[in-house]
């Protein structure tokens, strides 16, 4: 990691936990990471538990993020949650063009850019999602849907928008899988996210883009994870879900 860069370890719920268990989770967090200086922490909850569990972080370090967000300020569109709404409530952060959207719910990388360009007029900060699947991989075409999932997503966007940007490299064949890319795969990869960048941005909004690696992260893989230099943090998945093995990443970095 690069000290221009401060680390981010984000735990993202999924569709795990209920109203008792979401309130649980969060205090467990909030006594083991809130005083955490060294890295910035956050937790995003199913939508129905928002409310609940901001009331915990109240005040705390820790941030508040949603999984999702529409498209659309407001209107007639029936199960989608604003942008508006999610800062109501008090989200900081929202996950943007999860693998698990783009194929669950067919998320093309121009729904994605709408839904990122929307979580930045709110004033969100996005965690922008990219990956490739195992077949592409396999085939030698991983730089090849990096590349696209990041110009659609960036190109053209405005510097002060860019800056409250965060990626999340996660190799979909890594998620949920018990199967983690390797701390050189990941840096492979996040370095050719930043170069990217740079070539579309320059080389000073590059130097301070955080990426995060997601994709089976736990607490024994993390700390040579974080050791690789672009790997700014973690998008952590079934391991948020127990507070011990969540603090144990936070702590490699905190």
């Amino acid at each position: 990691m690069d000290s221009r860069r401060k680390p981010l370890i984000a735990g993202n719920w999924k569709m795990f936990t209920d109203a008792a268990s979401a309130v649980a989770l969060a205090r467990e967090v909030l006594n083991r990471c809130g005083r955490v200086r060294g890295c910035d922490v956050a937790v995003c909850p199913p939508f129905p538990f928002l409310v609940a569990v901001a009331r915990v972080l109240e005040g705390s370090a820790i941030g508040l993020g949603a999984q999702d967000l529409s498209p659309e300020d407001e209107g007639a569109f029936t199960g989608d949650v604003s942008a508006r709404m999610l800062r109501g409530v008090g989200c900081g952060y929202v996950i943007v063009g999860h693998s698990e959207r783009r194929e669950h719910h067919l998320e093309t990388d121009d729904l994605v850019r709408r839904k990122l360009d929307r979580a930045l007029a709110n004033g969100l900060l996005p965690i922008l999602c990219v990956g490739e699947r195992l077949q592409e991989r396999d085939a030698g075409e991983t730089f090849r849907r990096i590349d696209r999932q990041v110009t659609v997503a960036l190109e053209g966007m405005a510097p002060d928008a860019l800056a409250r940007v965060v990626v999340a490299y996660e190799p979909v064949w890594a998620i949920g899988t018990g199967r983690t890319a390797s701390p050189a795969q990941a840096e492979e990869v996040h370095e050719f996210i930043r170069k990217k960048v740079a070539a579309l941005h320059g080389d000073a909004a590059a130097a301070v883009l955080r990426i995060l690696y997601g994709g089976s992260v736990k607490a024994g893989n993390a700390a040579a994870l974080l050791a690789e230099r672009d790997v700014d943090g973690a998008l952590v998945g079934g391991a948020s879900l127990t507070v011990d093995a969540f603090a144990g990443i936070v702590e490699c970095v905190g």
